[in-house]
């Protein structure tokens, strides 16, 4: 009975690794992904709805006609049909902007102070676009279900066994999917969208090297942390990725 339980699931965990395979645009990445693209679009599209609501949206204005313009331009050479691309600029001092599933692309007047002009504003609008491009919010959230499905396994097996240690078991799995999983995962997302970010810039014709420009802006004045602790690569690290993508743009 055990070895028929252990070959049922065995089969389920297979046939999830073979049937939800994608690969990420440009980088031809395999990744895993559980819920379709109907419902992270779904998702997408109501997280959008109340950012808009909870935000103060700025409109009608230069900087704000400025991230329109810009994103429709890198919207156009990624050529995704499905979308229905909508740009706002929003108030809010953070460094930051966003690209929710379907299009829905957010920027914060605080990264206007980073981005210096046009060809550096597009280097924040494509790297978010590239996050929705390779549906890397549908593969998180994929990735946190097999986390938990591999947590209850585990509670199972403890229970059967050794009780007590359940709760041990809990908390080492939580410091494993954090410096273990999730964090790595975080960092290598991020890679990539500067990835596929750099060669949207470069369909859109925007100058390459005002990325490299735009991230040692972000990083200005800022203490670096251990780069193994954070989601992001540290800007060193960044750049210098940012540099080969370039470089081996430029050779072709």
């Amino acid at each position: 009975m055990k070895t028929l339980k252990k070959s049922i699931l065995f089969l389920i965990v297979i046939s999830i690794f073979v049937g939800c395979t994608h690969k990420a645009p440009y980088t031809n990445r395999d990744q895993l992904i559980l819920i379709s693209q109907e419902e992270e679009l779904a998702l997408g599209e109501s997280s959008y709805k109340k950012t808009l609501t909870e935000s103060k949206v700025i409109k009608n204005t230069k900087d704000s006609n400025k991230v329109k313009q810009i994103g429709e331009k890198i919207a156009k050479v990624a050529n995704q049909k499905d979308y229905k691309w909508e740009f706002n600029l929003i108030e809010n001092e953070a460094k930051n902007a966003f690209c929710l599933p379907g299009g829905k692309v957010v920027v914060y007047t605080g990264i206007l102070k980073v981005a210096k002009n046009d060809d550096q504003l597009a280097t924040v609008i494509s790297h978010e676009i590239a996050h929705a491009l390779a549906r890397h919010g549908a593969e998180r959230v994929s990735a946190s279900m097999l986390s938990q499905g591999i947590q209850v396994l585990g509670n199972i097996a403890l229970s059967t066994q050794a009780p007590q240690y359940s709760k041990t078991f809990n908390i080492a799995y939580g410091l494993g999917s954090q410096y273990g999983v999730l964090m790595p995962y975080g960092r290598m997302q991020e890679s990539e969208a500067d990835e596929i970010g750099i060669y949207l810039m470069y369909k859109a014709g925007y100058n390459l090297n005002e990325a490299l420009k735009f991230w040692e802006n972000m990083s200005e004045g800022k203490k670096e942390s251990i780069e193994f602790f954070s989601t992001h690569p540290n800007s060193t690290t960044r750049i210098e990725n940012i540099k080969n993508i370039i470089k081996k743009i430029q050779n072709k």
